[in-house]
């Protein structure tokens, strides 16, 4: 148990789906996972442990933004020895190619500012999926038929956010997608030799506008779920 994660030990299994919204983890436990447990519901960030085809997953909320990822991300790792661990959200599209519905495997992610950023201090690190993970997510999308895109997205401080100007930049850059959680997951990973991935659907588009209704995000959202437990567990 810790200050944000009620779960006792051995209630967290070594692969973790991070969902930002614990409404989401609760969703997704009920439908992919076996005889799901609700493991935590300090501060409404609902966790689940079940089973996937026989293996120990649990899914856990990881909230809006990098910090409040950080701290569940530090604690899931330093207390509970999660091994691997995939963020699976929403992202909005910032290339012409990505279209709504279509998976984004981030392989790298771009970012102002991270929790991390005082331990680096001058230097500018790249944060990176584990490519282990990274290929196995891309294939389990093409045995399913889902039209994906591998490269980079672009992991922001703010949801409303006011610099178009720096929106244009990560666009003239190839960055596939903006989201707010992946570079910190990334960095954390990197310092604790785990593996991640992040597993997201583009549910909006920043050029043209365009966004899911909420029955299309519930089966987009389907889609990445079963990519990503495939990926874990290949």
């Amino acid at each position: 148990m810790t200050v944000h994660i009620g779960a006792e030990q051995g209630q967290i299994a070594e692969t973790v789906l991070l969902p930002g919204d614990p409404l989401r983890a609760e969703w997704a436990a009920k439908t992919f996972l076996d005889n799901a447990v609700c493991v935590n519901r300090v501060r409404g960030m609902l966790g689940f442990t079940g089973t996937w085809r026989g293996h120990p997953v649990t899914i856990h909320g990881s909230g809006m933004g990098m910090p409040s990822l950080s701290i569940y991300v530090n604690e899931l790792i330093r207390d509970y020895g999660a091994q691997t661990l995939v963020r699976i959200g929403s992202a909005g599209g910032m290339q012409p190619q990505v279209g709504l519905r279509d998976v984004v495997l981030a392989m790298s992610a771009t970012t102002l500012s991270t929790p991390s950023r005082g331990i680096f201090g001058d230097l500018d690190f790249a944060p990176t999926a584990d490519f282990g993970l990274l290929h196995a997510a891309f294939h389990a999308a093409e045995a399913l038929d889902v039209k994906t895109h591998v490269g980079g997205v672009y992991s922001s401080d703010a949801f409303y956010d006011d610099r178009p100007d720096l929106n244009e930049l990560m666009t003239r850059h190839g960055i596939l997608a903006v989201e707010m959680e992946t570079a910190e997951l990334y960095n954390l990973a990197a310092r604790h030799q785990r593996r991640a991935l992040a597993v997201l659907t583009v549910s909006d588009h920043l050029i043209t506008g365009n966004a899911l209704s909420s029955e299309d995000r519930e089966h987009s959202f389907a889609d990445m779920v079963e990519i990503a437990l495939t990926a874990a567990f290949s």
